[in-house]
């Protein structure tokens, strides 16, 4: 049941949405990246100054001074360097609450961070050896950490002074919903509306039954969530009903579709509800637990990112020939496109399109692999397409659907090559659990929906380990092992297992 247009109108009305253009936050991201930038060079050049008495700029022709050269180097690490390290800190997250002294502790950890590796640079740099048997002065270093901390800090903590402005005016507000009539509702809700500077601008409520403050609009029951995100493009959904089921919040999430990244978040009574992924922040004086949080730390995520761009852009570059030629026989075996797009479900429930090189005919009938695939989650003794000897479960037997080139394309794997671009795009990982179809989703048990804990991957444990050989319960046990054991040096292993694998066919058909 979709919200009606009365109840949305009076919603936004009540609620005082003046949403911004789409391009507006980008630009003022870019914005601060650009003054940043400006004023690490500036910090740089001004300590130069007070620590030599000289101007970094030449008198005469050319740009820089004679006695500044040997610092040009250094400055050119200097400025990417500190952007990159404030970005790493989130100084230029514009969305959500922010505080003032964490402001301040992220811009001085960050200017620290940054001053370290500018000093290891210049002592590595040496003016790209032109200047190797050049002193470089410390005082230049240690003024250009004063500086350029006194310069971050005023701009940072004026750019936040006005958005705090703009956001008691009703601008830069995160669209809210709280789910729940009852008194952590209200609390919740006027905790958020008295303090605009926090960020949040609630919409209304959703709830089966029950009424808050008169201002405050019920936008639906708790099965109309989803629509009710769609309708406002909610981004924050805080949950305050000790009632409700987790695989609501689930099924929510699953009817968002792609590409929508939603926020939820449960009132601190509600511990005996979370999942496994949570964090605990604090808006306002309101502690609120985040949920769907990555099972990895942020250096993880950042490692295991890194890892999947460097793999992927160099597997692509290496394929060229491969995609060509495969490409050339999908389009001459059969009419159709090359590409086969279907939507998959990624971590958290978050449906994507995932790519593979075209292998079955174009009018191809996907019920019947989802009779197979409901019959191998059942545990049915049909899921079995194989033999006693040599199982393949999940599988259509003898799949009438499949052309000549496909069958090989899927034997040799070359079908799933094109997942690259999933990568690529963050939507894949290089290693990680096979990523499901949304109607094999809707059959999972509560445990088994612990398995979208993580990006699913192009290969994986679950590959490695038998592929279709083995069982649906087999292959969830094994995905969740590696959810809770993941590393590095285990995505290598399984990396290296990989090939082999291919090479001897496991279970792909």
């Amino acid at each position: 049941m979709a919200v009606d247009t009365t109840t949305a109108e009076r919603a936004i009305s009540a609620a005082g949405l003046a949403i911004m253009p789409r391009w507006v936050m980008p630009l003022v991201r870019t914005g601060t990246i650009a003054a940043d930038a400006f004023f690490a060079a500036v910090g740089f050049i001004f300590a130069f100054w007070l620590r030599e008495g000289k101007s970094a700029f030449a008198d005469g022709a050319g740009i820089w001074s004679e006695s500044f050269l040997p610092y040009v180097g250094i400055l050119a690490f200097a400025i990417p360097c500190r952007v990159v390290t404030l970005a790493l800190a989130k100084v230029y997250r514009f969305e959500g609450p922010f505080e003032y002294s964490r402001e301040l502790a992220r811009v001085f950890g960050a200017s620290v961070i940054s001053s370290l590796l500018i000093i290891a640079w210049a002592f590595m740099f040496r003016g790209g050896y032109l200047y190797r048997d050049f002193s470089y002065s410390r005082g230049v270093f240690a003024l250009d950490l004063l500086c350029t901390l006194m310069l971050f800090a005023a701009f940072h903590l004026a750019i936040r002074a006005v958005q705090s402005g703009l956001r008691k005016r009703g601008i830069n507000l995160i669209p809210t919903v709280i789910v729940g009539s009852n008194q952590e509702a209200e609390q919740t809700i006027s905790e958020l509306e008295n303090r605009r500077h926090l960020g949040y601008r609630v919409v209304g409520f959703v709830a089966d039954v029950g009424e808050l403050a008169p201002n405050t609009t019920r936008l639906g029951g708790v099965s109309e969530l989803a629509d009710v995100i769609r309708r406002f493009n909610i981004k924050e959904v805080i949950i305050t009903d000790n009632s409700l089921a987790g695989e609501k919040l689930f099924e929510a999430m699953m009817a968002l579709g792609r590409r929508r990244r939603v926020e939820f978040r449960f009132a601190p009574t509600l511990f005996d509800l979370l999942p496994q992924k949570t964090s605990v922040d604090r808006i306002g004086v309101l502690p609120m637990v985040r949920l769907f949080r990555s099972p990895l730390s942020d250096a993880q995520r950042f490692a295991k990112r890194i890892s999947d761009l460097v793999i992927a852009s160099v597997a692509t570059l290496v394929s060229l020939p491969i995609w060509l030629i495969a490409a050339i026989a999908v389009k001459l075996d059969s009419p159709g496109g090359i590409l086969f797009r279907q939507e998959r479900v990624g971590m958290d429930g978050r449906v994507f399109l995932c790519y593979k090189f075209r292998t079955m005919k174009a009018d191809a009938d996907e019920s019947v692999h989802r009779e197979a695939y409901e019959q191998n989650i059942a545990g049915e003794p049909d899921a079995n397409s194989g033999s006693g000897d040599s199982p393949v479960f999940g599988k259509v037997k003898d799949d009438p659907r499949i052309t000549r080139v496909g069958r090989f394309l899927r034997r040799t794997s070359i079908d799933e090559i094109p997942q690259l671009l999933n990568v690529l795009k963050g939507e894949m990982s290089v290693v990680g659990p096979r990523p499901p179809i949304p109607y094999e989703v809707e059959a999972y048990a509560v445990w088994q929906r612990k398995r979208l804990d993580m990006k699913p991957g192009m290969t994986g444990l679950w590959q490695v380990s038998g592929r279709s050989r083995l069982t649906f319960e087999e292959m969830v046990r094994v995905d969740l092992y590696y959810i809770e054991n993941w590393s590095l040096l285990l995505d290598a292993k399984i990396l290296a297992l990989t090939l082999p694998a291919v090479l001897r066919g496991d279970g792909a058909r």
